[in-house]
């Protein structure tokens, strides 16, 4: 695709507002044409910089959109009503009882089921644990709306 869209009208779209953004003006030119499809190569043209600077750009955009993931995941899990520390050892098969109960205690209602709960746990923690076993301690949040957001305890 060596169409070049609008970026202004593409930014405008997905409501970019760089007074409020993690990115540059820069960074979010360039993701918002990545996701479209648009060549290095062809970005790097229409900026009148090179490859390997949008390259770094794009790199340094999507570290950024990650770092902010990573903080509201973490501001999610501080202030969620339920916070279930799962100790390293405990078996995973126990840990949507835990999470349940604590939540009953809440009064919050979790929007998964036990196998859905056991995968999402395993997927987010990573190799905090393995197979069956938690191998690093971490805590499961709940918040209101029944999100669940598990975080390695430090």
């Amino acid at each position: 695709m060596d169409d070049v869209p609008d970026v202004d009208a593409l930014l405008e779209q997905v409501g970019f507002d760089p007074e409020r953004s993690i990115l540059t003006r820069r960074q979010a030119e360039v993701l918002v044409l990545r996701e479209r499809g648009v060549r290095q190569a062809v970005i790097a043209d229409c900026l009148g910089t090179s490859r390997a600077n949008v390259s770094s750009i794009e790199a340094s955009a999507r570290s950024n959109v990650e770092k902010a993931r990573e903080t509201v995941a973490f501001a999610e899990a501080l202030t969620a009503p339920v916070q279930v520390d799962v100790a390293a050892g405990t078996d995973l098969y126990d840990v949507p009882k835990l999470v349940y109960d604590a939540c009953d205690d809440a009064g919050v209602k979790v929007n998964h089921t036990a196998p859905d709960l056991m995968k999402l746990v395993s997927d987010a923690a990573g190799d905090a644990i393995r197979g069956r076993e938690v191998r690093e301690s971490i805590l499961v949040g709940v918040t209101s709306d029944g999100s669940v957001r598990v975080r390695r305890s430090r």
